[in-house]
């Protein structure tokens, strides 16, 4: 078991420490209760949160508080639990001991010889095992509606039920024990009463009456393959938010170049020290924070700060771990390493976030802690009304057993799988994809929507927006020689030049003894000339005078824009000239004027927060109308104003596309990438629109608000039939055979009313209702 000790705190006896535990073995909402509580009863822990997604809690505890009393009452309440550690260190560890796929290669054999681990199965298994078995089963059911009777042989259906019901559906056994001692009910412990009672009833009918009784097999079976379903999506969510942090920390190098008494070595990335000169080669990524002793070049932040332009660097400047050199080589000196770089602190981040409470439970365990009992005890009291008045024994029990059936969970258990299937398989055809329920219960009350500016509302990457010709000079010249300076580059701002001259079909040329000036530009001859194409630094060396252009760079950097200089070296004697300048920008996506136009229209509150410059900022929001921003953020700030919002009482939505996004995504109620972005924020949101459409926001909380309602319409349909068939079957006016009826009808207009979904049509038809 893994051990963990207390951080160290202030001699302060009010103190209070941190400790993160990992838990095993938890279901269902009840179960996240169920360990809160165990843990709230050791003295001296002052709060406790369990995420059920991420199976950890986060315990508040005074310094004397041992780790091993959290352990003991966790284990005490019927779960595992040890000492969880983070992310990134999980993910490192993956990484060097498996070569990076996160599996262990091989395992020790006698004599410590190693051998070949054994393959896992993969996690869907017992869904498809347990359909494999239920289909024959219940075939003939639905056959009987066409008037063709194919029932198996009765102990052939007990062949293929008994596996489905002991083996498969073992886990419902265990955690509805673990429910009983606790005093509680869940879902589980509804799926093992309900099972066994049909199970059960039709094992005693087949021993008393052979083949010619009725039996409940297919019931039974029926049951558990559906919630096995529904508690495999579940898992599949989870595991998607431990990739969030996986994907994370693969940002950061596994080893970095280090000069160390004159001599370069390779080192792994932990064993990195403060003051440490890091040796970052063109192309490489930059291993830790620190600052630029040697070099210039341009480096590509955009994963941390979301600026889409590469960022000059050079000699004094700080550089961030993460980012992506260019073409000059640097040598950095580390100001941070391991816990306390950026993207460590990025990472807490996000753990910090997703380990948050979720502000709305399941609706299924919260009912079924009341009505798991209240049926039990119907069922008892039936068969005991039943025997102490009419003597029949027999009569008694299959009355008890009736409550039971009519009881048993499965429009409960389809309730929601099936509106989610619906919804999001038409949210799929849309571009929509939604991983979980949580994030419906939350984004159809959704009041705020806060985008991210690059990559999201914008293209992400650098476009030519202006080429401005000298006095005397033509822009189409200005621009054929600026790529011609540029053909073979694959600098960002290069990659926008040529694209513009193609696209205006101009022929562009090779220049000669190119020359890259790292942070300043880049230098060739064209057509004999000696021409360059850089900064406004370039041009201040070179002391070129800007005369005319001057006003115009002065409005366009202004406007957030970057500029770059064509320049002229004249002839011996003669003042360097200026040809032109070119702005480059990042363009705003064809919808996003449309995205920000529906959700006022819809109501909704719209803000843009981003890490890009004041000018930029409010350069995009006011071609896109939006009255609310913010410049210069960091991914902490992004993610303290979407907290700031949430705890002034609104439901927020976060959309964003890049790593800097990450923190502010599991921030929020519910986070939306775009796909196209950072792996980590999509595997940290709940929604990713696939087309990185911003248009499609409003799609994704309408069809949330569209799919919560058949949610709710679902669950009240299954309580209602439960409080009219109960009595019933109490009364004796429900034999078996039609409780098992009425539970498959239930079943039956459930999924049809989930199955009503798709009829929805995207903005159409929501322009017509604003979102409730």
């Amino acid at each position: 078991m893994n051990t963990a000790t207390l951080a160290a705190l202030p001699a302060d006896s009010e103190a209070l420490c941190d400790l993160s535990l990992q838990i095993e073995g938890m279901s269902c909402a009840s179960c996240v209760g169920r360990v809160e509580k165990a843990l709230a009863k050791v003295p001296g822990v002052a709060s406790v949160a369990v995420n059920l997604a991420t199976e950890r809690a986060s315990v508040q505890a005074r310094p004397e508080v041992p780790l091993q009393a959290l352990l003991a009452a966790v284990e005490k309440a019927g779960y595992g639990a040890h000492a969880a550690t983070s992310g990134a260190e999980d993910a490192a560890r993956a990484a060097s001991a498996t070569g990076g796929d996160g599996d262990a290669a091989s395992a020790s054999g006698p004599a410590g010889q190693a051998r070949p681990a054994r393959p896992a199965l993969p996690s869907w298994w017992p869904v498809a095992a347990a359909a494999a078995l239920t289909l024959p089963l219940a075939a003939p059911m639905a056959l009987q509606a066409l008037g063709l009777h194919a029932m198996l042989p009765p102990w052939l259906q007990w062949a293929l039920a008994t596996p489905v019901q002991f083996w498969l559906g073992a886990r419902f056994y265990r955690a509805g024990w673990k429910a009983l001692r606790a005093g509680a009910g869940n879902m589980d412990l509804l799926v093992a009463l309900g099972t066994s009672a049909a199970y059960g009833l039709s094992v005693y009918l087949l021993l008393r009456s052979g083949a010619g009784a009725h039996l409940y097999f297919e019931a039974s079976a029926t049951v558990i393959t559906l919630v096995l379903l529904g508690k495999w999506l579940e898992g599949r969510a989870k595991r998607e938010a431990a990739d969030a942090i996986r994907a994370l920390s693969a940002l950061r190098p596994a080893t970095a170049r280090v000069r160390r008494g004159g001599v370069e070595i390779e080192l792994p990335i932990a064993r990195l020290a403060v003051g440490d000169l890091v040796l970052v080669r063109p192309g490489d990524r930059v291993a830790t924070d620190g600052e630029i002793l040697e070099g210039r070049s341009h480096l590509d932040e955009s994963l941390i700060t979301g600026e889409s332009l590469p960022v000059a660097k050079g000699v004094g400047d700080r550089v961030i771990g993460g980012s992506v050199n260019a073409e000059g080589a640097l040598t950095v000196r580390a100001g941070a390493v391991g816990a306390e770089t950026t993207l460590a602190r990025i990472i807490r981040l996000v753990e910090s976030a997703q380990a948050a409470k979720a502000p709305v439970q399941r609706i299924v365990d919260r009912v079924s802690a009341v009505f798991v009992p209240v049926v039990l005890a119907i069922a008892l009291a039936t068969f005991a009304a039943w025997a102490w008045g009419s003597g029949d024994w027999e009569q008694a029990l299959i009355n008890a057993v009736s409550v039971l059936v009519i009881a048993c969970p499965c429009a409960l258990g389809l309730a929601t799988p099936a509106a989610i299937m619906a919804g999001t398989g038409v949210a799929a055809r849309r571009g929509i994809l939604i991983k979980d329920a949580q994030a419906l219960e939350l984004a159809h009350a959704v009041r705020v929507v806060v985008f991210d500016k690059t990559g999201t509302l914008t293209e992400g990457r650098p476009a030519l927006v202006a080429v401005l010709p000298a006095p005397g000079e033509d822009a189409d010249a200005v621009l054929r020689d600026a790529a011609a300076l540029q053909a073979g580059s694959t600098h960002p701002l290069a990659a926008a030049v040529l694209a513009r001259a193609r696209a205006q079909g101009l022929p562009v040329g090779a220049a000669q003894g190119l020359q890259a000036l790292p942070g300043r530009g880049i230098e060739g001859r064209v057509q004999g000339r000696l021409l360059a194409l850089g900064s406004t630094r370039l041009l201040h060396e070179w002391q070129a005078p800007a005369g005319a252009l001057a006003e115009a760079a002065q409005r366009l950097q202004d406007e957030g824009r970057t500029v770059s200089w064509l320049l002229l070296k004249g002839a011996a004697g003669e003042a360097p000239a200026v040809r032109g300048l070119l702005a480059f920008g990042d363009a705003l996506k064809p919808g996003a004027r449309a995205a920000i136009e529906h959700l006022h229209a819809l109501g909704l509150r719209t803000l843009m927060l981003t890490g890009d410059n004041l000018g930029s900022a409010q350069a995009v929001a006011r071609q896109l109308g939006l009255a609310e921003f913010e410049a210069e953020m960091l991914p902490a700030d992004k993610a303290a104003r979407v907290q700031a919002l949430r705890a002034g009482g609104a439901v927020v939505a976060f959309v964003g596309d890049g790593l800097n996004d990450a923190p502010a995504l599991a921030a929020a109620s519910v986070g939306i990438a775009m796909a196209g972005g950072a792996d980590v924020a999509t595997e940290t949101a709940a929604l990713t629109l696939m087309h990185g459409d911003p248009r499609l926001v409003a799609d994704a909380l309408a069809i949330s608000r569209r799919t919560v309602a058949k949610i709710r319409q679902n669950l009240g349909w299954a309580f209602v039939y439960n409080v009219l068939g109960i009595p019933l079957a109490a009364l004796g006016l429900l034999s078996p055979v039609l409780a098992g009826a009425a539970m498959a009808f239930s079943s039956v207009s459930v999924v049809a009313n989930a199955l009503l979904l798709r009829r929805w049509h995207g903005r159409r038809d929501d322009l017509r209702s604003p979102l409730a």
